[in-house]
């Protein structure tokens, strides 16, 4: 998951420039919002319409609405004369068929579900006047409306009572009007292209989400996971049962630090779950004094169809970890029923591990796509190898091998393929993060080489491994450089119900930077094309129940049973912290017809306690910004071929994709005070990396540490709060020079090597000390267990 999973440095794009501020509020046109008087945006009706036919293509009617109006049209214009039907059957219905505009909660001063409807949309002044003129008695046929009725004899008043605020909205100018007319019913994108939509909270709390996976039952639950070893139980009504589905957190490997990759990583249901009840979990272990990947078969429990059996824990297959980064995490079936395992290259930087690194050594199971079969394995072996796996003939590779040359894929998944045509079903999509210049998106196919590694993105990084010719690697459909992102986090593409523009678009994001990300395929040149996602400014997601902001570290994706899309993010990417928001996507240029995408969940038989969704988020309301935006890579990659489908292609780097919402929220570029217990390592007057004088954030002021009773399990705490998981020893006396432009804060600190930060250690109280700068701690740190110096 998780922290930076292997990318080199941290922090996300550049602030917006102050100079842009002049022009971000410069007058511009109101940005269209069309609404339907159900508050929901409107439709593309799924048959033409008989009565308002202007609104055939796209609006707010379905048949059936539209063939109600049609009937009141028929009982109202019943009761005008010959003459008055001539004149005015074409403003009856004109009026009546307003309802089915896109803009018809505009029209009707209903954007707002708290106020009361209009009875008769709003009219433009001029028009207004002339149906007073020919037509004023249709008024009272369209409206019991006391008020208005009295006004009918008087034109002024009754025109200024029917006028709307926003003269944008009245009918019928709004049919002219280009800037709310053009693109209508297209996802909504701002001037520079990023495409604009909005969030509804579905779940909150949560201990760095990694899954959210559903199990094909037809119950429409869904399963969400926390890197601690727990997963949680959501019904399709949005509450979470209090028992945990399953809890192995007193297994799972993992620690509170921010970016340790280890932990509960993936989860899978079987895709037989509903017959056989099987689910499997991948998750860091320790054994011994050696870190394993384990991938585990569970039960359901027989007594709850919310539970896992504890008791029927299977180890399906067990890998050792050379270090603590690069787990991989991801399990996936494919249509062919076969499991799918996604593992990291072993970790460190460069997959150092022997020759060419794990990546590319086909008999190591690390830097992988494994294929497995565990179908019919209750007896027998565990797990067996599909006959088709492209290296079962090979002495020496690995038969699980189904793909090699990966780094560390974080999050897969398989395309559903097109609702209609079914074109692009099974494709297996991956986000696989970078070393230290580019992530990429890679669809992987069995037998095939993705470069790592020889090439990160469409670069070298080793030269003579990118020389050879007989790597016959294949290239990321995309990858985009550092300055977007450090991490990737893998998506879906879209294949839903309720949101059919997004059809076809591949979404994903970056964990470091918190861009969401988009590509969408052209079919004619087989290129992949980038577009920016931002969250919806103005009036884009102000539609009940929707927000436009979220928390910057993009965890993981997610589909729901019936296609939806949504993601999972943290403000604060540990373990243990509860800042955890599921989210789903949404957008507001258009909805599927009224009926089509509604779901009926098999019944779930419930044991535990309920507790209700709560949501926390709210909508921001901010106007939108301009900023800046990157060039476009065209040139070949270094060394390498020259990629014929699509560039590298920069994004805006100081574009906020959303408005800012607080200190953890993306778009908010000012630099935190540190947490009470904060340290770093300091070395000669520079930043230590893994070795310094440490120096500790208490009350608003760094301060150093003095040596007295210093040991190595107060440095372990130390080391293992700046991310690194051993500690090579404790140092005294000032090793890494005396921090004498500082208080000394803490003295006679004793620690057992469990806390958290070293305030929670026993110690003197804060600034009290009886000791000087010439016993100033420090610590030597490592990533990899070593003998002391």
């Amino acid at each position: 998951m998780r922290g930076p999973r292997g990318a080199a440095g941290r922090g996300g794009a550049g602030a917006a420039l102050a100079l842009l501020l002049a022009a971000a509020l410069a007058p511009r046109p109101a940005r269209p919002h069309p609404q339907c008087l159900d508050f929901k945006p409107p439709f593309r009706p799924p048959r033409g319409l008989a009565f308002c036919r202007r609104y055939a293509e796209f609006g707010c009617c379905d048949p059936r609405r539209d063939s109600a109006l049609l009937q009141r049209f028929y009982r109202l214009s019943a009761r005008l004369d010959g003459h008055s039907y001539a004149a005015c059957a074409g403003h009856l219905q004109d009026l009546l068929c307003q309802e089915c505009s896109p803009y018809a909660a505009h029209s009707y001063d209903a954007e707002d579900p708290s106020t009361p409807v209009r009875t008769i949309p709003g009219l433009c002044q001029d028009y207004c006047t002339q149906v007073w003129q020919n037509c004023r008695s249709i008024f009272r046929l369209l409206s019991a409306d006391r008020e208005l009725i009295a006004l009918e004899n008087n034109m002024a008043k009754l025109c200024r009572y029917l006028t709307l605020e926003d003269t944008d909205y009245c009918f019928p100018h709004l049919l002219a009007n280009q800037n709310l007319n053009q693109n209508l019913g297209l996802v909504t994108a701002d001037a520079e292209g990023c495409l604009q939509l909005c969030l509804v909270e579905v779940a909150n709390g949560l201990r760095n989400p990694v899954a959210m996976v559903h199990a094909n039952d037809g119950t429409h639950r869904f399963f969400i996971a926390e890197q601690v070893g727990l997963v949680w139980t959501y019904l399709p009504d949005g509450s979470r049962l209090e028992k945990p589905f399953l809890n192995i957190s007193e297994a799972v490997l993992t620690s509170p630090w921010e970016g340790d990759e280890r932990g509960f990583l993936g989860i899978v249901f079987h895709p037989k779950f509903k017959f056989n009840g099987k689910v499997y979990v991948y998750y860091s272990v320790e054994v011994g004094y050696e870190e394993r990947i384990r991938i585990s078969e569970f039960r359901i429990s027989p007594s709850d169809m919310n539970a896992l059996d504890h008791n029927s824990e299977r180890i399906i297959l067990e890998i050792e970890e050379p270090a603590s980064n690069h787990n991989g995490g991801e399990l996936l079936f494919g249509d062919d029923e076969y499991l799918y395992i996604f593992t990291g290259d072993g970790g460190m930087a460069g997959d150092p591990f022997g020759t060419f690194g794990n990546a590319q050594n086909k008999s190591a199971l690390l830097g992988k796509v494994l294929r497995i079969d565990v179908n019919n394995n209750d007896r027998g072996p565990l797990y067996r190898i599909p006959p088709d796996n492209p290296f079962v003939n090979d002495p020496t590779a690995r038969p699980e091998v189904y793909a090699y040359g990966v780094r560390n894929m974080w999050r897969c998944s398989f395309d559903r393929g097109d609702p209609h045509t079914k074109e692009g079903k099974g494709r297996l999509f991956c986000g696989d993060v970078g070393q230290n210049k580019y992530e990429e998106i890679d669809i992987v196919e069995k037998g095939k080489n993705y470069g790592w590694r020889a090439r990160e993105g469409f670069s070298c990084y080793d030269k003579k491994l990118c020389a050879n010719s007989s790597m016959d690697d294949v290239l990321p459909i995309y990858a985009y450089p550092h300055k977007m992102g450090k991490s990737v986090t893998g998506g879906y593409v879209y294949r839903g119900c309720e949101s059919p523009n997004l059809n076809g678009l591949y979404i994903f994001g970056d964990f470091m930077s918190g861009r969401l990300m988009s590509l969408k395929e052209d079919h004619a040149t087989g290129e992949w094309q980038y577009s920016e996602i931002c969250m919806g400014t103005g009036q884009t997601c102000m539609f009940p129940g929707l927000i436009n902001n979220y928390y910057q570290y993009i965890i993981s994706f997610a589909e729901d049973e019936a296609g939806e899309l949504y993601f999972m993010s943290t403000g604060v990417p540990s373990a243990t912290a509860p800042n955890g928001v599921v989210y789903k996507v949404v957008d507001t240029s258009r909805r599927a017809p009224p009926g089509k995408c509604r779901v009926e969940p098999s019944p779930v038989k419930v044991k535990s306690k309920r507790i209700p969704f709560v949501p926390k988020e709210k909508f921001i309301m901010q106007a939108p910004i301009p900023q800046p935006r990157l060039e476009t890579t065209t040139e070949a990659p270094w060394g390498g071929r020259p990629d014929l489908r699509t560039p590298t292609t920069a994004a805006p780097s100081g574009r906020t994709p959303k408005p800012r919402k607080g200190a953890e929220k993306r778009g908010q570029r000012r630099k935190k005070k540190p947490r009470n217990g904060a340290v770093r390592l300091m070395e000669r007057g520079r930043r230590g990396r893994g070795r310094g004088r440490v120096e500790v954030y208490i009350d608003g002021e760094w301060g150093t540490v003095c040596d007295d009773g210093w040991s190595s399990a107060a440095a372990a705490v130390v080391c293992r709060q700046l991310g690194f998981p051993y500690v090579v020893r404790a140092t005294k006396k000032a090793e890494f020079g005396e921090g004498t432009s500082l208080r000394i804060l803490l003295d006679d600190v004793q620690c057992s090597g469990q806390e958290r930060t070293l305030l929670e250690c026993s110690h003197a109280d804060v600034g009290k000390h009886n000791c000087s700068h010439e016993e100033d701690a420090g610590v030597v740190c490592s990533r990899e267990e070593v003998a002391d110096w």
